[in-house]
């Protein structure tokens, strides 16, 4: 049974892997293409990840904590970097497609939002 699990953990995660590839070979722009390769990416590598732990585990009696660190790491860090990306590429002025409805970000990176964030240097007192 054990095995059963792990092989459709494995497959999900695989198909997961990808549609993710293929959405970043079909979507139109930066930000869509990020959004596909962190949200299905991430769920295809934890699954696939989660999938050699049970295996592991049940057919070995091994527990390994790389696979646990494995999976904190990607999950912690995977949609975080997507974030960071998205928000850089707004920032650059990185179009939206064509497509797009709606620009939520619109006004919070407008010229003078972005000038009162910019860091100005502190002069020196002589």
């Amino acid at each position: 049974m054990i095995e059963w699990i792990v092989a459709l953990l494995i497959l999900v995660g695989t198909a997961m892997s990808l549609i993710s590839s293929l959405g970043l070979l079909r979507l139109p722009d930066v930000y869509n293409r990020a959004h596909a390769s962190t949200k299905s990416a991430t769920l295809g590598i934890l699954s696939i990840l989660l999938g050699g732990f049970i295996y592991f585990l049940f057919t070995h009696g091994v527990s390994s904590i790389r696979l646990l660190l494995g999976i904190v790491f990607v999950f912690f860090t995977a949609p975080l970097a997507g974030h960071l990306i998205i928000r850089s590429a707004h920032r650059y002025g990185s179009p939206l497609a064509p497509i797009s409805v709606q620009d939520d970000l619109k006004k919070l990176h407008s010229k003078e939002a972005m000038e009162e964030e910019m860091v100005r240097p502190v002069e020196a007192e002589s």
